[in-house]
């Protein structure tokens, strides 16, 4: 399993490489200038072409990129061209509020998307099924944002029942809590139509197994015969999907802290990107595409724990 798991990791370089070369090559091909930006309208010739020379943004895009590449490889984003602090800093304090937006996003897609999937398979054809499938349907085509405007309007500016917006106090667990529930609701129902859906299709399949029958015809519990023999057999696909949500998810999660305002990694990419910070927007963009990598490496590894017929072709592989 060491060698399975670090093998993975290897394999996920190319990849976390590629995002930094796409991503360099995207923002400095965005339009206007960070100098300018900084320094406001009213700045000299002179100032300009002296703050870019010491900036190294003067530099042919190579030696940038290979200055950023060094830096990035100790450890290093770099240092905001608006704040002058360092990225790093700014990313980690603002990462563990994106983080817990994206895992409630995650657990509220879970927690509806699964049961109402084994329902629906549950009862196919009926009205339970029906009743799913127009939900997953509806969870579709609704933007999250705009989920989000409506669960604003309704339980934060109608009802006060929660905040509308930013994050909570942060020496209070409880105001942290009651920010988090509205974006993450959003976020999870944007998800839970996939979910729903995917854990339909892979439990029809698996409902029309042979041991599935042979469980029912001995005697076995309807709960006990789709919940303990099928689901687990159907849960590759399921996990698969789940991880995959998760990235999609951190990426909502841009949008989603615009709109209630949340001091998150998205608001902090948004402004950055506003106002040409380079270094800022590589640095957000590096963390969340590893942060993706890594929860898809987890996913590739929970496989093995699900199903050993996967475990014994990854050892036979080796």
């Amino acid at each position: 399993m060491a060698r399975l798991i670090l093998g993975r990791l290897v394999a996920t370089i190319p990849t976390i490489f590629g995002v930094l070369v796409a991503v360099f090559l995207i923002v400095h091909l965005i339009p206007g200038d960070p100098v300018t930006a900084m320094l406001g309208d009213t700045a000299t010739r002179e100032q300009i072409t002296s703050t870019r020379a010491a900036l190294g943004l003067d530099d042919p895009l190579v030696v940038q990129f290979g200055s950023y590449v060094a830096q990035v490889f100790q450890g290093d984003l770099g240092t905001s061209l608006m704040s002058r602090q360092p990225v790093t800093e700014q990313v980690m304090a603002r990462l563990p509020s994106t983080l817990s937006l994206a895992i409630a996003g995650v657990l509220v897609s879970v927690l509806i998307g699964v049961p109402l999937g084994i329902l629906a398979s549950a009862r196919r054809g009926g009205k339970i099924d029906f009743a799913a499938l127009l939900a997953t349907t509806v969870g579709e085509a609704a933007p999250s944002f705009w989920i989000g405007l409506i669960l604003s309007s309704v339980f934060a500016l109608t009802l006060g029942w929660l905040p509308a917006t930013g994050g909570g106090d942060p020496g209070d667990q409880v105001s942290i809590l009651r920010a988090l529930v509205l974006p993450a609701v959003a976020l999870g129902l944007a998800g839970m139509a996939l979910v729903a859906r995917i854990t339909r299709s892979s439990m029809l399949e698996v409902l029309d197994e042979d041991y599935v029958r042979t469980a029912r015809a001995k005697g076995a519990r309807e709960f006990v015969v789709v919940v303990k023999h099928a689901l687990r057999n159907a849960a590759i696909p399921i996990v698969t999907v789940v991880g995959l949500n998760f990235g999609a998810l951190l990426g909502g999660a841009v949008v989603m802290e615009t709109v209630f305002a949340r001091p998150g990694v998205g608001t902090l990419l948004v402004n950055a990107i506003l106002s040409r910070d380079y270094p800022v927007v590589q640095g957000v963009t590096l963390v969340v595409a590893t942060l993706f990598v890594l929860v898809n490496l987890l996913v590739d590894l929970s496989y093995s724990l699900l199903d050993p017929r996967v475990k014994n072709q990854m050892a036979g592989r080796r």
